[in-house]
Protein backbone atom coordinates (compact mmCIF):
# COMPACT_ATOMS: atom_id res chain seq x y z
CA UNK A 1 0.00 0.00 0.00
CA UNK A 2 1.29 3.37 -0.67
CA UNK A 3 2.52 5.56 1.90
CA UNK A 4 0.74 8.61 2.78
CA UNK A 5 3.61 10.84 1.39
CA UNK A 6 2.97 8.98 -1.48
CA UNK A 7 -0.92 9.49 -1.85
CA UNK A 8 -0.33 13.41 -0.86
CA UNK A 9 2.08 13.91 -3.93
CA UNK A 10 -0.53 13.61 -6.43
CA UNK A 11 -2.39 16.12 -4.69
CA UNK A 12 -0.17 18.47 -4.57
CA UNK A 13 0.97 18.35 -7.71
CA UNK A 14 -2.32 18.87 -9.49
CA UNK A 15 -3.33 21.82 -7.15
CA UNK A 16 -0.09 24.10 -7.53
CA UNK A 17 -1.00 25.25 -10.91
CA UNK A 18 -4.08 25.77 -9.92
CA UNK A 19 -3.33 27.66 -6.94
CA UNK A 20 -0.64 29.81 -8.48
CA UNK A 21 -3.85 30.66 -11.66
CA UNK A 22 -5.61 31.63 -8.07
CA UNK A 23 -3.07 33.55 -6.75
CA UNK A 24 -2.52 35.90 -9.64
CA UNK A 25 -6.15 36.45 -10.65
CA UNK A 26 -8.89 38.92 -9.45
CA UNK A 27 -9.09 36.96 -5.44
CA UNK A 28 -5.08 36.74 -5.51
CA UNK A 29 -5.03 38.44 -2.70
CA UNK A 30 -7.87 36.96 -0.49
CA UNK A 31 -6.87 33.49 -1.29
CA UNK A 32 -3.04 34.77 -0.30
CA UNK A 33 -4.58 35.88 2.71
CA UNK A 34 -5.03 31.93 3.71
CA UNK A 35 -1.85 31.13 3.12
CA UNK A 36 0.60 29.44 4.43
CA UNK A 37 -1.01 26.18 5.10
CA UNK A 38 0.21 23.14 6.94
CA UNK A 39 -2.19 20.26 7.02
CA UNK A 40 -1.15 17.03 9.03
CA UNK A 41 -2.13 13.61 7.71
CA UNK A 42 -2.59 10.60 10.43
CA UNK A 43 -3.69 6.85 9.25
CA UNK A 44 -2.45 3.94 10.80
CA UNK A 45 -0.08 3.84 7.92
CA UNK A 46 2.17 6.91 8.97
CA UNK A 47 1.99 10.26 9.06
CA UNK A 48 2.68 13.29 6.46
CA UNK A 49 2.16 17.21 6.09
CA UNK A 50 1.00 18.65 3.13
CA UNK A 51 2.32 22.21 3.35
CA UNK A 52 1.40 25.53 0.83
CA UNK A 53 3.90 28.61 0.95
CA UNK A 54 3.14 31.97 0.93
CA UNK A 55 4.00 31.77 -2.94
CA UNK A 56 1.30 28.97 -3.79
CA UNK A 57 3.97 26.42 -3.67
CA UNK A 58 3.34 22.32 -2.18
CA UNK A 59 5.38 20.24 -0.64
CA UNK A 60 4.95 17.11 0.97
CA UNK A 61 7.04 15.51 3.69
CA UNK A 62 6.81 12.93 5.88
CA UNK A 63 6.19 13.07 9.44
CA UNK A 64 4.32 15.94 11.20
CA UNK A 65 5.13 19.74 10.72
CA UNK A 66 4.35 22.46 13.71
CA UNK A 67 2.77 24.49 13.50
CA UNK A 68 -0.43 22.61 11.88
CA UNK A 69 -3.10 24.64 10.77
CA UNK A 70 -5.67 21.13 10.16
CA UNK A 71 -4.51 17.59 11.55
CA UNK A 72 -6.62 14.64 9.63
CA UNK A 73 -7.28 11.49 11.57
CA UNK A 74 -7.89 8.69 9.52
CA UNK A 75 -8.45 5.28 8.08
CA UNK A 76 -5.14 4.48 5.30
CA UNK A 77 -7.54 2.81 2.76
CA UNK A 78 -10.02 5.60 3.35
CA UNK A 79 -7.41 8.34 2.74
CA UNK A 80 -6.20 6.44 -0.11
CA UNK A 81 -9.63 6.19 -1.89
CA UNK A 82 -10.44 9.55 -1.06
CA UNK A 83 -7.36 11.12 -2.75
CA UNK A 84 -7.04 8.79 -5.58
CA UNK A 85 -10.67 9.05 -6.83
CA UNK A 86 -11.54 12.56 -5.36
CA UNK A 87 -15.26 11.45 -4.77
CA UNK A 88 -16.87 10.84 -1.61
CA UNK A 89 -19.20 8.43 -3.16
CA UNK A 90 -16.42 5.82 -3.56
CA UNK A 91 -14.93 6.38 -0.42
CA UNK A 92 -15.21 3.73 2.16
CA UNK A 93 -17.12 4.33 5.27
CA UNK A 94 -14.93 5.07 8.27
CA UNK A 95 -14.03 7.07 11.25
CA UNK A 96 -12.34 10.96 10.26
CA UNK A 97 -11.07 13.20 12.64
CA UNK A 98 -10.40 16.89 11.24
CA UNK A 99 -8.94 19.50 13.84
CA UNK A 100 -8.59 22.64 12.82
CA UNK A 101 -5.82 24.43 14.56
CA UNK A 102 -6.31 27.76 13.37
CA UNK A 103 -9.33 29.68 11.70
CA UNK A 104 -7.25 29.95 8.75
CA UNK A 105 -7.38 25.93 8.35
CA UNK A 106 -10.76 25.34 9.36
CA UNK A 107 -11.71 28.09 6.20
CA UNK A 108 -9.79 26.54 3.82
CA UNK A 109 -10.66 22.90 4.37
CA UNK A 110 -14.10 23.47 4.44
CA UNK A 111 -13.72 24.91 1.08
CA UNK A 112 -10.89 22.18 0.11
CA UNK A 113 -12.63 19.17 1.67
CA UNK A 114 -14.72 17.92 -1.48
CA UNK A 115 -12.07 18.19 -3.67
CA UNK A 116 -10.07 16.05 -1.69
CA UNK A 117 -13.04 13.48 -1.43
CA UNK A 118 -13.27 14.01 2.35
Amino acid sequence: MASVEALLAPVARDAEPQLQQQLRGLFGGIVRAYLPQTWVFRTEEGVATLRVDPSGRFSVVAGALDPADVTVEVGHARLAAALTTRRREAVPPGPLTVTPHTSKGRTAFEYLRGRLGL
